[in-house]
């Protein structure tokens, strides 16, 4: 009778005991659901005020980013994904002349003295753009007179550039995906689809107006000879420079439906369009913004969209408005294809002739094969300008 008597009070002190818990475990349950309520109230409060006010959205297309809170915030992320050594400081020589010094981290953009590049700063190319910086700064002999315009479409990636280069002249623009997001139809390789792969045509509503002339270059690049000599380029009366491929199969770059079309394949009546690469080319920003050719690539894309007239990203558009009316530019100057083709991104050679710039166009990158260890003999080249992975 004892044991039965001390068991039935174990049961019920056992109810009681979980009675209590539930009890309290209720008013945690409460405590809790009050706290998501204040919550959510607090998030649909915020959604309200991004949709009334769709300024909060975005950063307009052509402002320009500088260092802030928010960028302080993601370099970490980015940082632990990407490590570069910190550079030394690249100065002039004597027969450059006066530079103008840097004040607060910046140079006054508009100074004619100067040599514009511009290059997108994208999370997959990071490594490429780092080290095309690198080279041009190596081979130049007044690389204080170099400024340089960084398209970005996330904001997390000034500080690591100047951390990497500290006395760099630069400016970093912001470009807005949804401009072309819409505009965009599919390609024989993923990485053509990309929005910044199209921050090229809006050069001449990003960079300051004063800036009259800008070299473009793609991330997969390097540069191997003074790019002051590219810089001089003489012009006339064309709006680009670049060196063309006449030799190539020009007609390969359209659909057969463009061909067919004479709506379509007359734009190039009058003309003798020749191939060129748009990963190097020199703009004269005046005579573009005079022109408005801008409007002019998006009239094509827009007509890529229901017609399918090419199957390549940016470039048919640039051969569409330019093609025939480009100033020729040495060849030593895109020495392209290195990557291989847009699916295997196989070896390539070296054209004949004299080199001032190597680029990996193609879907094969030095950077990915190096790492892989099935690298190509040409991309032993690039490795002397890669910053990545060494300790700072």
């Amino acid at each position: 009778m004892a044991f039965l008597r001390f068991s039935l009070l174990s049961i019920l002190a056992d109810r009681l005991d979980f009675k209590s818990k539930k009890r309290k475990r209720r008013a945690v349950y409460r405590g809790k659901m009050l706290w998501v309520m204040r919550f959510s109230g607090f998030v649909s409060a915020i959604m309200v005020m991004i949709i009334f006010f769709p300024s909060l959205q975005y950063f307009p297309p052509a402002e320009a980013i500088r260092s802030s809170q928010l960028d302080r915030f993601h370099l970490s992320e980015t940082a632990d994904r990407f490590s570069f050594r910190k550079t030394t400081v690249f100065r002039n020589a004597d027969e450059c002349g006066f530079t103008e010094p840097i004040i607060s981290g910046e140079t006054v953009v508009c100074n004619p003295s100067l040599v514009h590049v511009a290059i997108t700063l994208d999370v997959d190319y990071l490594r490429g753009s780092i080290a095309a910086v690198h080279s041009i700064l190596q081979h130049s002999r007044c690389p204080e007179s170099i400024f340089f315009h960084f398209l970005v479409s996330e904001t997390n990636l000034e500080s690591l550039v100047r951390s990497t280069f500290p006395q760099l002249k630069l400016k970093v623009y912001y470009f807005d995906p949804k401009i072309v997001r819409n505009l965009i139809s599919t390609s024989v390789r993923q990485a053509l689809e990309q929005p910044l792969n199209y921050a090229r045509n809006y050069l001449a509503d990003l960079l300051e107006p004063c800036v009259r002339r800008v070299i473009y270059l793609d991330s997969d690049v390097i540069v191997v000879d003074d790019i002051s000599k590219l810089w001089s380029t003489r012009l006339g009366s064309k709006t680009i420079g670049a060196p063309e491929y006449c030799h190539a199969n020009f007609t390969k770059y359209f659909t057969p439906a463009f061909w067919s079309d004479r709506q379509y394949s007359g734009t190039f009546d009058g003309r003798k369009p020749c191939y060129f690469n748009t990963g190097v080319m020199v703009i004269d920003l005046l005579k573009w913004r005079r022109a408005g050719y801008t409007k002019e690539i998006e009239r094509w894309m827009h007509v890529q969209k229901s017609a399918r007239i090419y199957e390549l990203g940016s470039l048919p558009p640039f051969l569409l408005v330019f093609g025939g009316n480009v100033a020729p530019i040495e060849h030593r100057w895109n020495q392209h294809g290195l990557g291989g083709d847009n699916i295997r991104g196989s070896c390539r050679d070296l054209h004949p002739g004299p080199v001032s710039l190597l680029h990996w166009s193609g879907s094969g990158k030095p950077w990915l094969r190096l790492d892989s260890k099935k690298s190509c003999p040409l991309d032993a080249l690039w490795a002397p300008y890669d910053l990545y992975g060494h300790s700072r």
